[in-house]
């Protein structure tokens, strides 16, 4: 799982990667995080400033920080941004009414001089809803194939049941490896 993904991204022993989890209220950051980390996903509350995950092993540590995604906390994004080495973005392909919002947020955040060519992972979450839009469509919708500056990959997924999480992740070990040559 995780593990194995974190020992491919880092080969050398003591080294860290920094990944920050990023998206709008509701998009379901922190059930990805959780995911992530192999925890109980049945109950998650909303995130009311930041929480971070950090896994240790073999001398590799994988730090992924999950910052709110509420209105009044957006602003503080930016704080969270020095030395990211991914950027994970994650959007509710169920919620069309905030596409428009989370496509502006987005936009701002690669914009930022401390995300210069980092890499962008999109997951197109809640994939599992009869109700979400195709990765492909979001993807369009957020105007991605102009992002020039930065190796990036939209990735359809459900948090939930995890389906889709295994692909970004080994989208992102890609990404690492190819960097590291």
């Amino acid at each position: 799982g995780l593990l194995s993904i974190i020992q491919r991204l880092k080969g050398s022993p003591g080294q860290e990667l920094r990944i920050v989890l990023l998206g709008l209220d509701n998009a379901g950051k922190t059930t990805l995080l959780k995911r992530l980390a192999s925890e109980e996903v049945s109950t998650v509350t909303p995130t009311q400033g930041f929480n971070i995950k950090s896994v240790h092993s073999h001398g590799l540590k994988l730090n992924v920080w999950d910052i709110g995604g509420q209105r009044s906390i957006r602003p503080y994004w930016r704080k969270y941004l020095g030395s990211t080495d991914l950027l994970i973005y994650v959007i509710d392909s169920a919620d069309q009414k905030r596409f428009e919002e989370t496509g502006q947020e987005l936009a701002e955040l690669t914009e930022e001089e401390s995300l210069t060519g980092v890499p962008l992972l999109v997951f197109a979450n809640k994939q599992d809803l009869v109700t979400a839009a195709p990765a492909a469509e979001i993807a369009e919708g957020l105007s991605l194939h102009t992002y020039r500056d930065r190796e990036w990959q939209i990735q359809a997924c459900s948090a939930l049941s995890g389906e889709g999480v295994q692909d970004g992740m080994n989208w992102i070990s890609r990404q690492i490896m190819s960097k590291k040559k």
